[in-house]
C-alpha cells in the first residue's frame, strides 16, 4: 500500500492507495497511531482511493477513532467510497467517524 501525505495549514491528508487490508491496514494505522503522539493531532484520512476493507483495517480505524475520542475529537473520513461507507455502516461502527465528501471540507471542519 502506498501512503501519501500533504499537508494543509496544520492539517496532514492522509491518503492511502489500495485496499485497506491484512498488512496493509497494519502499515496505514502504525502510520496513523505515530500521528496520535502529537499533542493536538490534526488530520484527515481520505479513502478515496481505498476500495474495501477487510476487519483488520475496521478494526485499526475504529481503535483510532476510539483514542481521538479520548481526546474529545472525531476520526474525519472524506472521500469514503460506497463499500466502505456500507461495511462501517453494516458493522454498527460508522457512527464513530466524521465523514465529509471532499479532504477541504474535512481540513476546514478544523477552524
Amino acid at each position: 500500500m502506498n501512503i501519501d501525505t500533504l499537508r494543509m495549514g496544520t492539517v496532514d491528508i492522509i491518503k492511502p492507495n489500495g485496499p485497506l487490508v491484512d498488512e496493509d491496514a497494519d502499515t496505514l494505522i502504525e502510520d496513523i497511531k505515530g500521528r496520535l503522539d502529537a499533542p493536538n493531532p490534526r488530520f484527515v484520512l481520505d479513502l478515496q482511493e481505498v476500495p474495501y476493507m477487510d476487519s483488520r483495517g475496521i478494526e485499526g480505524l475504529v481503535e483510532t477513532a476510539m483514542d481521538l475520542q479520548q481526546r474529545g475529537a472525531r476520526l474525519r473520513l472524506a472521500s469514503t467510497p460506497a463499500t466502505c461507507r456500507e461495511i462501517l455502516e453494516l458493522t454498527g461502527q460508522a457512527q464513530r467517524f466524521e465523514f465529509f465528501d471532499h479532504a477541504k471540507d474535512a481540513v476546514r471542519s478544523f477552524i
